[in-house]
């Protein structure tokens, strides 16, 4: 069984607060005297397949530095951590860096690899993919959480992991360690992490205006539903808004099915409203078929113009022409509790997930 985000998502840094230090934490410019030896690195045999490389074997990379980054492609948490990891790709790797992404699924629809190798394409990664739709190798770390990095060193042996987003420069202090224990490179050199240009869906979360934490929209795991008549499990049900939403509510109106991990529309105009309080929403959706599904967003009733998000246009026009995460708002600023409503023109689209930065 998946633990899921938990604790390196929007939802958990929102309930315990930014101090965490997961997503946002202190920099601590110094590493201990020691990193420890936290056990072997396991096999990666029960990866289902690899894009970008042949097979890898944890035999076969001894005597290399490793960084495994445990990832799923609809993760915004993972998405902004994305930049870093490409850095320190091209940066080491004729050092004797090896980086693998495991890609561990969380939706259905992530365990196709047509689905894997677009997203990867479309995200700019290039090092080694092991294709984990079993979550085989998820289990041989004993890994609970997306994002996971795991720094190996040239025996094979673990000797750090970051769970979550940030500590970015502590990170690639450890990798420059490790390669200097290695012989094949030295610490205390420019860090990438430093000067990492980050932009669109990748870039960092607001922290100090972010008051929103990620919600899922099926019945198993779904907070705050309004509309009336409540959202437990069953099949199709006419749905409606109610006159008000309170902050982090959401409602649906229209013919809707919910499901135990996602919302699914019958007939066009349907609409899902929420109330946020966020720069950025993202929402992870796309066509339960093959059919693109048109959306219009607004913003408190209006195109949101200049906060629109990368997925649609000052109107609040898009399309959902597969299944992955939209950014649909990006605020310019000042940031205050705002209502969104997207209305789908089409039929056939299925909703997973609201996360926010």
């Amino acid at each position: 069984m998946l633990t899921g985000h938990l604790p390196v998502t929007v939802m958990l840094i929102g309930a315990i607060g930014l101090a965490v230090g997961l997503a946002a934490g202190p920099r601590n410019p110094t590493l201990a005297s020691r990193l420890p030896v936290e056990g072997e690195m396991p096999s990666l045999a029960g990866a289902t397949g690899w894009l970008n490389s042949p097979p890898l074997t944890t035999a076969g990379m001894r005597g290399k530095v490793v960084l495994v980054d445990i990832w799923t492609y609809t993760c915004i948490n993972w998405l902004r951590t994305l930049p870093y990891v490409r850095a320190w790709a091209a940066k080491y790797k004729d050092q004797g860096l090896v980086v693998i992404g495991v890609h561990s699924p969380e939706f259905p629809f992530e365990k196709d690899i047509a689905n894997v190798r677009r997203s990867a394409k479309r995200m700019r990664v290039d090092y080694p993919i092991a294709v984990d739709s079993d979550h085989a190798v998820w289990r041989a770390f004993h890994n609970e959480y997306w994002p996971a990095l795991y720094l190996v060193d040239a025996k094979g042996r673990i000797r750090y992991h970051q769970f979550g987003e940030g500590e970015y420069e502590r990170t690639e202090q450890v990798i420059q360690r490790l390669l200097a224990e290695a012989g094949s490179g030295g610490a205390g050199r420019e860090l990438a992490s430093a000067s990492v240009d980050t932009r669109g869906i990748e870039a960092a979360a607001d922290w100090r205006d972010l008051k929103s934490p990620e919600n899922y929209l099926g019945s198993d795991r779904t907070e705050n539903f309004a509309s009336p008549g409540g959202a437990a499990r069953g099949g199709r049900r006419v749905f409606a808004l109610p006159s008000r939403l309170r902050l982090n509510e959401w409602a649906l109106s229209g013919e809707w099915t919910v499901a135990g991990n996602a919302i699914a529309l019958h007939k066009a105009g349907g609409r899902i409203a929420y109330r946020f309080h966020a720069r950025d929403l993202h929402l992870v959706m796309g066509p339960s078929g093959g059919t693109p599904v048109r959306f219009r967003v607004r913003l408190d009733g209006k195109p949101p113009g200049a906060a629109h998000g990368g997925d649609v246009d000052v109107q609040g026009n898009g399309t959902a022409s597969e299944q992955r995460l939209y950014q649909l708002i990006r605020q310019p600023g000042p940031i205050a509790d705002r209502q969104l409503e997207i209305e789908f023109l089409d039929p056939g689209v299925e909703a997973f997930v609201f996360t926010f930065g």
